[in-house]
């Protein structure tokens, strides 16, 4: 408050006083009625909006200050320094301590999560309690996560942190000997093609791969809906990237990323985010910040590393045809890998929307039997609407999906080969056997066709071409910029220049400004302080907050306009311009070639593989005892209706440990086995169940019995699956007859 001077009788007025809001401007604001409860609303909720906005840019050169600044919401303990390494990268693994009250189970596989260094620090994996590591902990998985510092090592490489991902992998299995699987591994973003690569590469390190929003076939999608594809070609190519890492001296500033991935709604960059924060300022800040945390941690990549992934995949799109080759001279074919991998997309995804998550498959194979002669399990699962960054931190979508996932893994890891699609269904009162679902979802995985990806993905080779020829404009402008423009830029810029850009930086300029740097800022949290103490919220019947309200839909509505006006535009340029055939005739396409890219084919030698193995397996059909036998009978009846539910897998798991059975390994490869004779020469496996059962017909009641309680687990079986159950009844009957009842129904 104001105190009297003994100079003139003036008042001496205080720094507090001077910050605090009369009491008498109140009383005039309030006497004005509506208008004037509203005006001191407005004026106290701007004043708190700065604040919130000086705290995150607190919070922002705090996180920037740690030596490893990250967003995880657990406690972690470092196990390898990719630092350290012989050929140093910014990368670490380190476990993840369980919460207090969670359980976990050592003899179950772990998860390694990798997040994706795109622009954001690490940490959105385990962003909050309900995530992919909070789910997966929860699950009674042993965790490990996957991090980077901001600031990548001096000549690190691309191929260089697939190495290191090796070596910690190495480590994760070394550490748990026991467990009954190879690690699960989440590649989020662009951490999925990563973790792709070296699954490819490696393909004996891995378990099953789930892969979230994560972009691998970069030129797929679909007109009028995802523009952010046509981005390199119109830029002329990759030689902005290269001009870029040039002005930040050798290093990508990651801001320039974010920025990008904002201007794809810049209703919400520029307006609804605000907005959000201004109107609801009151409750809003906590939120507000924790997701701010992450947003601005923003983190470089070499020039090395930037160029590597824009020229071989961004507009390259070398991964989904197998054309990237290592330095040692390695092919890396998606083909090669292994492990089921899980696809996990959504419609609502601007970055990533399904047509670039899935549409490598269609790239890679053309017919259904060449992903089951690769041995691959591929899994897919669509969400109707979340958007890009939902898919990581929606609490919503970790607590169905990547629960699901993560409870569910061991039945994904042991699913014959073959595409399918996750489809989860929410658990009634009236569920069968509600004992075997692990959570509020039913899970099932129902067998696809390549036709059902290429309805999805919308394959066009017209759109093929165009990409093809921005390919090659990109590959002019790039040697162009670097004959004729880089040795220039080089020698303009050094790390002080390099600083003052960074700052400028549209994506990092607000942290600056709205910072205790910046004097004007000084006295907003004292003034905020005392504004909190004095709030005075207008009504909601307020007729100028409804009219705020109104002001607010009109100013989306504009900016949403202007997105799909901007959208369509540049579509239609970057259509016209590498569609015509004059510039694809320029660069050396040709109107004869049936595709303007490689297509992988299938070489020689795996070829005769295949024939091998076939031979071998159908050599073998007549092989084994009642425990093949099961299986086999198992994965037949399994072969016809929706797919295999969760709660079948679920009983088997019961019944085989009740009998100290199979490791999950041998199971899988026996499973397998089956289901290669049962496609081979369905009717000669058939015939040969007879064969391998025992003579004993208490034996095999007891086996026949636990048959019928796996497949009706879910639910009392008709139509072909009941058909096909009825006929291994007769199969299992049929020991001292001779066998007769094989030969029945052999075509069902």
């Amino acid at each position: 408050m104001s105190k009297t001077s003994d100079t003139g009788g003036l008042p001496a007025i205080t720094t507090s006083a001077a910050l605090q809001p009369a009491a008498s401007m109140n009383a005039v604001l309030q006497a004005w009625g509506p208008l004037g409860e509203y005006a001191a609303d407005a004026m106290q909720r701007t004043i708190l909006f700065w604040d919130v906005l000086r705290q995150r840019s607190d919070q922002y050169y705090a996180q920037k200050a740690k030596a490893v600044p990250n967003v995880l919401s657990f406690d972690v303990e470092l196990v390898l320094d990719g630092r350290t390494f012989e050929r140093p990268v910014n990368y670490g693994l380190v476990r993840v301590k369980p919460p207090e009250g969670v359980i976990i189970n050592p003899k179950k596989r772990p998860f390694v999560v990798v997040d994706p260094r795109a622009g954001h620090g690490p940490g959105i994996g385990g962003f909050k309690a309900d995530s992919e590591l909070g789910v997966a902990m929860r699950a009674g998985h042993p965790c490990y996560f996957v991090g980077f510092t901001p600031d990548p090592m001096p000549g690190q490489t691309i191929e260089g942190i697939m190495k290191a991902e090796a070596v910690f992998l190495e480590k994760v299995i070394a550490l748990h000997p026991d467990a009954d699987g190879k690690p699960c591994v989440i590649g989020n973003c662009q951490a999925g093609w990563a973790v792709m690569m070296l699954a490819a590469t490696r393909p004996e390190l891995f378990g099953p791969i789930i892969i979230p929003g994560s972009p691998l076939s970069y030129w797929a999608g679909v007109e009028g809906q995802n523009p952010m594809r046509y981005t390199g070609g119109l830029a002329g190519g990759s030689w902005v990237t290269a001009l870029t890492s040039d002005l930040g001296a050798g290093k990508f500033d990651g801001g320039h990323l974010v920025g990008n991935f904002e201007q794809q709604n810049p209703a919400n960059t520029l307006w609804t985010k605000n907005y959000d924060l201004w109107s609801k300022v009151d409750t809003e800040g906590p939120r507000f910040l924790e997701f701010e945390k992450w947003w601005g941690g923003h983190v470089n990549l070499n020039a090395e590393e930037m160029q590597w992934i824009v020229d071989e995949l961004f507009v390259g799109n070398r991964l989904a045809t197998a054309e990237i080759v290592t330095s040692d001279g390695v092919r890396i074919d998606l083909r090669n890998i292994r492990s089921p991998i899980v696809c996990f997309c959504s419609k609502g995804d601007n970055i990533t929307p399904p047509q670039q998550a899935l549409g490598w498959i269609v790239d890679l194979y053309g017919k259904d039997d060449d992903i089951r002669a690769c041995g691959q399990t591929i899994v897919y699962a669509i969400h109707e609407s979340i958007g890009h960054l939902g898919i990581f931190v929606s609490g919503g979508v970790a607590r169905k999906e990547h629960e699901e996932f993560a409870s569910n893994i061991d039945l994904i890891d042991v699913l014959p080969p073959g595409l399918y699609e996750a489809v989860l269904t929410p658990k009634t009162a009236d569920a069968a056997n509600p004992e075997l679902i692990s959570g509020d979802w039913i899970a099932r995985f129902e067998p696809r066709t390549l036709d059902h990806l290429r309805a999805i993905v919308q394959p066009d080779p017209e759109n093929e071409r165009r990409f093809a020829a921005a390919q090659r404009v990109s590959e002019i402008n790039l040697g162009l910029y670097r004959t004729l423009f880089q040795p220039f830029v080089q020698a303009c810029v050094n790390e002080k220049t390099a600083e003052w850009l960074h700052k400028l930086n549209p994506s990092e300029l607000p942290y600056e400004l709205f910072s205790d740097r910046n004097p004007l800022m000084r006295q907003i949290a004292e003034l905020a302080e005392q504004v909190r103490g004095q709030r005075t919220p207008a009504a909601p019947d307020n007729p100028l907050v409804q009219a705020q309200a109104m002001i607010s839909d009109f100013m989306i509505a504009a900016l949403d306009g202007y997105r799909d006006l901007r959208d369509r535009s540049l579509e239609q340029i970057f259509l016209t311009i590498y569609g015509s055939p004059l510039l694809q005739a320029l660069v050396g396409l040709r109107a004869s070639d049936a595709s303007p890219r490689r297509r992988p084919g299938v070489e020689p030698e795996r070829i005769a593989f295949i024939q091998q193995r076939m031979a071998e397996l159908k050599a073998r059909i007549a092989e084994g005892g009642l425990r093949e036998a099961a299986i086999r009978s198992l994965v037949y009846i399994g072969m016809a209706g929706p797919g295999v539910d969760e709660r079948a897998f679920n009983e088997l798991r019961l019944i085989r440990a009740e009998h100290g059975g199979l490791t999950l390994e041998e199971f899988k490869r026996l499973l397998r086995e089956q289901f290669f004779g049962l496609l081979l020469d369905r009717n000669g496996a058939l015939a040969a169940i007879p064969q391998m059962l025992p003579a004993d017909a208490d034996v095999r009641a007891k086996m026949l019995e636990m048959i019928r309680k796996i497949v009706t687990a879910a639910g009392e079986v008709s139509g072909e699956r009941a058909e096909r159950l009825a006929q291994i009844e007769k199969l299992f009957g049929a020991v001292e007859t001779g066998g007769d009842a094989a030969g029945q129904d052999q075509n069902a």
